[in-house]
């Protein structure tokens, strides 16, 4: 699947998806000599009113307080991690789920597991044009399946396909972990195919994974669980598992 001299572009809802879900193929595709960027979109800083009580929690659990420097924060990790895989990390200004609001000022959401809300009908266009007018004609797009069904990533899914562009998806680590169950409906009528993973882009995605120190707690049960979850995530497909469309 290797082009070589294509840019790779990650579509990363958030500040650590791309890395958590093919670290170990970008960090292979970057030794090879290809340009590859992770597009992360919902990482804007929100205004520095008061937060609702669901982002107040997560930022306690953080070990955080103001937005500012929680998102500041994940920027600095996320330039860290793709520096590990020898990608570029580019980050565009759409809020996560945790702070937005509709238009009279109500919190939208205060759980992150849910279908997008009929109020924000048209985000998906408003990625949509963001990416698109950063895109060459020769990109190779990778998007998450949005397994686990976060409403962010089943949002940003959702934007690039209205590119109506050949895509390749990833399957959405850890949610995979967590709803095995989701992967088979999220890639109904797609094609699998596996990509080797070198033993030095396993052992970087995995060191990349902890360049996000704010998240890895909440992540995975511990570092050496992450480590042998994804060990047996490679060793069970036999690589790094892509599909596309038929």
């Amino acid at each position: 699947m290797v082009k070589i001299g294509m840019r790779w572009i990650y579509i990363s809802p958030h500040l650590d998806d791309a890395a958590l879900s093919a670290g170990g193929w970008i960090y292979d595709q970057t030794q090879s000599g290809n340009p590859v960027e992770i597009w992360t979109f919902m990482c804007g800083f929100p205004k520095a009113s008061q937060l609702s009580p669901f982002a107040q929690a997560l930022h306690k659990s953080w070990g955080m307080t103001s937005a500012r420097e929680v998102v500041g924060g994940r920027r600095k990790e996320d330039k860290n991690a793709a520096a590990i895989l020898g990608a570029k990390a580019v980050h565009f200004d759409f809020l996560d789920c945790i702070y937005r609001q509709d238009k009279k000022g109500n919190w939208l959401y205060s759980t992150i597991f849910i279908d997008p809300l009929p109020g924000e009908a048209d985000l998906p266009k408003q990625i949509a044009a963001a990416i698109s007018a950063r895109l060459k004609p020769t990109d190779e797009l990778v998007c998450q399946l949005s397994v686990g069904k976060h409403v962010d990533h089943v949002t940003v899914r959702r934007a690039v396909e209205l590119l109506n562009r050949p895509l390749h998806y990833v399957a959405d680590i850890p949610y995979l972990f967590n709803t095995p169950e989701h992967l088979k409906p999220k890639a109904a009528g797609m094609k699998k195919k596996v990509e080797r993973v070198s033993r030095a882009g396993l052992s970087a995605w995995k060191e990349a994974i902890l360049a996000y120190e704010s998240q890895i707690s909440m992540l995975f049960k511990s570092p050496r669980v992450m480590r042998g979850q994804i060990n047996d995530f490679v060793s069970n497909y036999g690589g790094m598992p892509f599909w596309t469309k038929r």
